[in-house]
């Protein structure tokens, strides 16, 4: 029998259930994981509560991202063995792949060995953020080492993780937060610039550290009312790589924006790349290059045990965090 975190309703963290329950052995093609280290995401909350894209098939399991040792695979599975340090690559369903429990099984091409300089904590902290702005920046918007980035909720897992993507490839990282509160934190986590939107006139600043040009490229996963702030603050023919809708605010379309400046709205989510097994190679490729010459390292925020993965959804939605959360099994 193995522990695993299922819910059988939607609601609040409280709807978190744990089950012992006996799971089958991997098909020919899936991987079965000991589960050492669990990464958080913002989208399992989202997912409990019925906001995801997603919608639970009940009883469903949660979690993308976790890392451990492969314990049992099927036939068809090639470039692992029993006994390997892996991280799962988050699949494109958490309903029928959730991570959360002692085992995980995931189809093979979702898992990926991780260096030996990488720790449990660090590898189950690494993928949904990377590949979210990987994904974003280098395979959608084409982030040069010229370009200027501007990146919203920059103290989220994925904004920091896009800082550090940016950086690997010499462009100029502009994090963008609501107040000065972290300001020093994301300079420390690799910002050259950092703008608190409550208090500063974003377009303004973001004129002011480009000479008047403005950013090519926009990762933006707040959208709201601010979004017309951020065309403000395009360069003509931008694209903003829009990920998400923190604010759950109606967002504006500003025409005149769009249309003065030439600019590209770009809907996006991590599936985009997890379902394509070229786009899928490469982002694994530049994470794990990343990962074993210290380029890329989750800033981990706080780590739970598993036991207590309800009191870390209700941390999860404090929006306290600055980075990313772990729990350890």
């Amino acid at each position: 029998m193995t522990r695993i975190i299922r819910i059988h309703e939607l609601g609040g963290p409280e709807v978190l259930r744990y089950e012992d329950v006996e799971l089958p052995q991997p098909g020919p093609k899936e991987v079965s994981i000991a589960v050492r280290a669990i990464g958080l995401n913002r989208s399992e909350s989202m997912f409990r509560t019925g906001n995801h894209i997603e919608r639970p098939r009940f009883p469903a399991r949660l979690g993308f991202e976790a890392a451990g040792i492969v314990s049992a695979m099927g036939s068809e599975v090639s470039g692992l063995a029993v006994g390997d340090r892996v991280a799962i690559v988050p699949p494109p369903s958490v309903s029928k792949w959730g991570t959360y429990g002692e085992i995980a099984t995931v189809p093979g091409h979702y898992v990926t060995k991780i260096p030996d300089n990488v720790s449990w904590t660090e590898a189950a902290a690494t993928w949904m953020a990377n590949i979210t702005a990987y994904g974003g920046l280098i395979d959608l918007a084409g982030l040069r080492r010229d370009d200027h980035v501007l990146i919203l909720a920059a103290s989220s897992s994925v904004g920091l993780a896009a800082i550090q993507v940016a950086k690997a490839i010499g462009a100029t990282a502009i994090a963008v937060t609501r107040t000065d509160a972290k300001k020093e934190a994301l300079l420390s986590a690799g910002a050259d610039h950092v703008v608190a939107s409550t208090t500063e006139d974003l377009a303004g600043r973001v004129r002011e550290i480009t000479g008047d040009k403005g950013v090519r490229v926009a990762f933006d996963p707040v959208a709201g009312p601010g979004l017309e702030k951020v065309c403000e603050a395009m360069a003509r023919y931008g694209i903003i790589v829009a990920y998400g809708h923190l604010d759950p605010a109606p967002s504006p379309l500003p025409l005149f924006a769009l249309i003065g400046k030439g600019l590209t709205i770009r809907g996006f989510t991590f599936r985009e790349i997890a379902i394509d097994p070229a786009r899928l190679e490469a982002a694994k490729a530049f994470i794990v290059e990343g990962l074993a010459d210290g380029t890329l390292r989750p800033v981990i925020d706080r780590v739970f045990d598993f036991e207590d993965m309800i009191e870390a959804h209700r941390y999860l939605e404090s929006n306290v965090q600055f980075g990313k959360i772990v729990a350890t099994v």
